[in-house]
């Protein structure tokens, strides 16, 4: 499923990963409490007191929300923030080191694009899940063999997306599944060459990019 066309409207998620509240910190020396200590107060410097919200548009894929947020010194300012209940790809590696990128059209690059297989969480679906369904989905592909190389926030100015990173080894074929009114092309090439595309800027797409990396990181390493 592509990440960017979806029928049902969007969950609204406000991520907690980095909510420091709610960390239950381990018994720690002197020195480590003094440091997180220091940390706590760092964090509190920066915090913004949301003040007031207004939903703005309720869209396929996300929703848009205008903010009236208190700043540290008091000010008041505002924040537009895109909603989005955040999506999972995968890097799929086989035996030969070799990955499988699909080639699509993306509106934002006004172009196609190659990318990992990727596509944004259903409701009440786990990460691991969507990843699985999207590997199925796009490239006819099942992986016995999964690893989360890691997560982040595309563009955290302005969206609270949140994207899960998978390593996909130990593959076998299965059957594609494209939904309606997708288009795509598969391709394969060797994860060597995808690190030199990714240098040269031949792959843009950030997420992509990430996988590459780290998953070239991990052979390095003899990981892989």
């Amino acid at each position: 499923m592509d990440p960017d066309q979806a029928n049902d409207k969007p969950l609204l998620r406000k991520p907690s990963v980095f909510d420091q509240g709610k960390i239950e910190l381990p018994v720690a020396s002197a020195e480590q409490a003094e440091h997180s200590q220091s940390e706590r107060k760092k964090i509190a410097y920066l915090h913004e007191e949301t003040l007031s919200s207004d939903l703005r548009f309720i869209g396929r894929v996300f929703t848009v929300e205008s903010t009236e947020v208190q700043l540290p010194d008091g000010r008041k300012s505002k924040r537009e923030i895109v909603h989005h209940p955040g999506g999972a790809c995968v890097l799929a590696i086989d035996d030969n080191r070799d990955i499988y990128l699909v080639r699509q059209y993306r509106v934002g690059a006004q172009a196609p694009l190659r990318e990992i297989p990727a596509g944004k969480l259903e409701a009440d679906e786990s990460p691991l899940l969507c990843a699985r369904r999207e590997l199925m989905e796009e490239v006819g592909l099942i992986a016995d063999s999964w690893q989360l190389l890691t997560q982040f926030y595309p563009s955290p100015g302005y969206t609270d997306e949140l994207i899960y990173v998978y390593l996909a080894t130990k593959l076998s074929k299965g059957k594609q599944q494209l939904d309606e009114g997708e288009f795509l092309t598969v391709e394969k090439l060797p994860l060597q060459t995808a690190f030199e595309e990714v240098k040269s800027g031949q792959i843009s797409d950030g997420k992509t990019i990430i996988a590459i990396l780290m998953t070239a990181y991990l052979q390095a390493k003899g990981e892989l």
